[in-house]
């Protein structure tokens, strides 16, 4: 009789099984966090990010982004005095004097010097951006892997389905496993708390949205490109404007003492390809793993979908605590008992 009774009220003893609301709470949260991961596609988009977050690492510090400025310094200073002070020894002009001569004995550099200043800008700009967004490359980098991040969804939400069956087999709806689903819910609350993802996360997102014009197939090949254009002026300054500085009499220590800027050009000209070629061939290899991570949500959401889902199951625990229980036997023992029943 008793059992009906609860049945009857909607309430349960320590002997019942869980109340389908119960069950249905903690299903419909188990199912929403395994189906979150599958809709958003995190199970192949993840790995990639963390893909990029691994490519991206050597070169996003400040002593790597320093030197590239350094670099970028180096090519400017040397086309500036190259363009100024070599043009006016090797022609006889005035630095601001007519360059139709230095054009006409050296074509090569005079084709690229009106290029060098939007490439300038562009690789200067380039480099800033990504300079001030390190604070939230690290912060999206002290995140746990993002190869582990769907399970984060998906572990919790198969427990839950586990627990919510553990409730409706022939098991009893017993203390344990209310505690077991309170201890989840709270867990899920406090793991964006545990690893700061409410201020790393949204830091993650403005990461992703200011290379949102830095890491596209179209920027890189320009990019390519400049280094290649960038190239051909240090062949020029090596293999013409250098032997002709020789042949207007001037030693290679007079050249270096005249002209510094040139001098550390033409010598540090390796030195700054292979420092700056690996961090372009990163960005080129990685402009699939950063689409693929901005095709998920934005990371400021994943936080919040763990507090609310958590705190419901939490909830649902605490509401299928003991006075729930005490109230469902109170209601039995006032209900009218059928004659005949002891």
């Amino acid at each position: 009789m008793h059992r009906d009774g609860a049945r009857m009220t909607g309430g349960w003893r320590s002997g019942d099984r869980a109340p389908r609301w119960v069950l249905a709470v903690l299903v419909v949260a188990g199912l929403a966090l395994i189906a979150l991961p599958v809709a958003f596609g995190m199970f192949s988009r993840a790995p990639k990010g963390a893909t990029m977050l691994a490519d991206f690492k050597p070169f996003m510090t400040t002593a790597r982004l320093d030197g590239f400025r350094r670099d970028i310094r180096e090519v400017n200073d040397g086309v500036r005095e190259s363009n100024t002070k070599v043009a006016a020894l090797l022609t006889k002009t005035a630095p601001a004097g007519s360059h139709s001569d230095f054009a006409r004995r050296f074509p090569e550099f005079a084709d690229f010097e009106p290029q060098w200043p939007p490439i300038n800008a562009h690789m200067t700009s380039l480099i800033v951006r990504i300079q001030s967004n390190l604070p939230n490359y690290q912060a999206m980098a002290a995140l746990p892997s993002f190869t582990l991040f769907p399970w984060f969804f998906a572990i919790p939400g198969v427990l839950l389905l586990v627990l919510a069956g553990l409730a409706l087999s022939s098991l009893p709806w017993r203390r344990r496993i209310r505690v077991f689903v309170a201890v989840l819910g709270i867990g899920l609350v406090l793991a964006p708390v545990a690893v700061q993802m409410f201020s790393r996360a949204p830091a993650g997102a403005k990461m992703m949205s200011a290379f949102r014009t830095i890491e596209t197939r179209h920027e890189v090949e320009t990019i390519q490109g400049y280094f290649g254009t960038i190239g051909l002026v240090q062949g020029a300054i090596r293999l013409q404007l250098a032997p002709a500085l020789k042949r207007a009499g001037l030693t290679s220590a007079e050249t270096a003492r005249r002209f510094p800027a040139l001098t550390d050009l033409d010598r540090s000209w390796v030195g700054i390809l292979s420092d700056m070629t690996p961090m372009i061939g990163a960005m080129s290899d990685n402009v699939d793993n950063y689409q693929a991570l901005t095709a998920l949500p934005s990371f400021r959401v994943f936080p919040w979908i763990f507090v609310a889902i958590g705190l419901l199951v939490a909830v649902t625990a605490v509401a299928a605590g003991p006075r729930r229980r005490r109230k469902a036997d109170a209601t039995d023992r006032l209900s009218p008992q059928p004659r005949g029943a002891t």
